[in-house]
């Protein structure tokens, strides 16, 4: 794993909107696709995220906390990298950097992070299933792991 610094710098490296012509989000197939990080299909799209680079083959995760996990073990990115979560409550591919997110203890994540993420507050909290979840500030979710004694 690396060390914290660094970390902070590759999640800000794939976070920032890059110039140039960022890659887009693609389409999960829930009966195909597994994810980069645990090998455990995606089944849930809600909680699904990915990072795409032009010219490479999307890498595909079924919870939040992989992607951070990826991103944490991973030295290098290539470059115009971007980072791309679904709303949980639409289901729409946002910008990881924009994203707002929480971690909640109940709430059943596939690979148990307890991490959502949204377009934007309205949509937060639109969604009943986070009501009282705690908001969670991009930089804790991709740069650090996940404090001691909450949801991982």
């Amino acid at each position: 794993m690396i060390g914290r610094l660094p970390a902070v710098a590759v999640s800000f490296a794939v976070l920032v909107a890059c110039a140039g012509k960022a890659a887009q989000p693609v389409s999960i197939d829930t009966r195909n696709d597994a994810c980069a990080w645990c090998r455990m299909a995606i089944s849930d799209t809600r909680f699904a995220a990915q990072l795409v680079a032009p010219g490479e083959e999307p890498h595909l995760f079924d919870d939040i906390g992989c992607l951070a996990s990826y991103l944490r073990s991973t030295r290098a990115l290539p470059p115009r990298a971007a980072a791309y979560v679904a709303d949980h409550r639409t289901r729409a591919w946002v910008s990881a950097a924009t994203a707002t997110f929480v971690r909640c203890r109940g709430l059943a994540t596939p690979m148990a992070s307890g991490l959502a993420a949204f377009a934007d507050a309205a949509s937060r909290d639109g969604d009943l299933a986070v009501r009282g979840c705690a908001e969670a500030p991009v930089g804790s979710v991709f740069a650090e792991p996940p404090p001691a004694g909450e949801a991982r």
